[in-house]
């Protein structure tokens, strides 16, 4: 089977009305970090609140106050709202397209770690790259839960859209595959985003379980350019033609 890791985004959907279950790798080995999380946000302290979000004005942080522990839950791949996410379009899916991406997308949050496309989670906010009180979240989960992606990802081939960032919460360790989007010759990053996202809704329409079957696959406005081989990588390069 095709696994996808995927990056997390900035913008989050409110509200949700999903059940509580248990996260990939399980809740325990999150524990330290959504409850230093928790207590940061509930804690009144608008300087504090206002770094750790990345947010100027403690007033745009409302929001985000809530008691993770018991706030209203929508699965990880309907609650993030970034640009991949607008091109992805969750939403005009078929039930079956939706299941399959909540089935076989990792997303690496800045907050909950990895999960799968349909752990169900919180609505929330820490800016890439702070830390949660004093932890560094790609160190931790990097420490925590390597072992455990190698063992789920040990007989499946990989597919990896995530952001150059998140490779620091993993390091995948057998063969895998890559997208680079070029546009007029040159290396994106707006549309680098958007493409992910397309990519990702041609899988899930397509229901793509292999590699073999991806590279079949014809993606509109993008054009295979090369294909490099680096030790354990291999990077697809396109050409945004439109």
């Amino acid at each position: 089977m095709l696994k996808i890791l995927f990056s997390p985004a900035e913008g989050k959907r409110v509200g949700g009305d999903a059940n509580k279950q248990d996260l990939f790798g399980a809740i325990t080995a999150r524990e330290t970090i959504l409850r230093t999380y928790n207590e940061i946000v509930l804690s009144e302290d608008a300087k504090v609140i206002t770094k750790l979000f990345g947010i100027k004005k403690f007033q745009d942080c409302k929001a985000y106050i809530n008691d993770i522990f018991n706030s209203p839950l929508m699965s990880a791949i309907e609650r993030y709202d970034g640009v991949a996410y607008e091109y992805l379009n969750y939403d005009a899916l078929t039930s079956d397209a939706q299941k399959y991406l909540k089935e076989n997308v990792l997303i690496f949050s800045n907050l909950y770690g990895p999960i799968l496309g349909g752990d169900t989670i919180a609505n929330y906010k820490v800016k890439q790259g702070n830390s949660i009180g004093d932890i560094a979240p790609d160190k931790f989960y990097k420490e925590r839960f390597s072992y455990q992606l190698d063992l789920f990802l040990a007989k499946e081939e990989i597919l990896d859209l995530r952001a150059g960032y998140y490779d620091k919460f993993y390091k995948i360790n057998k063969p895998y595959t890559t997208l680079k989007f070029l546009k007029g010759g040159k290396t994106v990053s707006h549309w680098a985003k958007a493409y992910r996202g397309v990519v990702l809704n041609a899988l899930a329409k397509n229901s793509i379980t292999s590699m073999e079957a991806f590279m079949a696959l014809e993606i509109e406005n993008l054009q295979v350019q090369e294909i490099k081989v680096i030790k354990n990588k291999t990077e697809i390069i396109y050409n945004i033609v439109e």
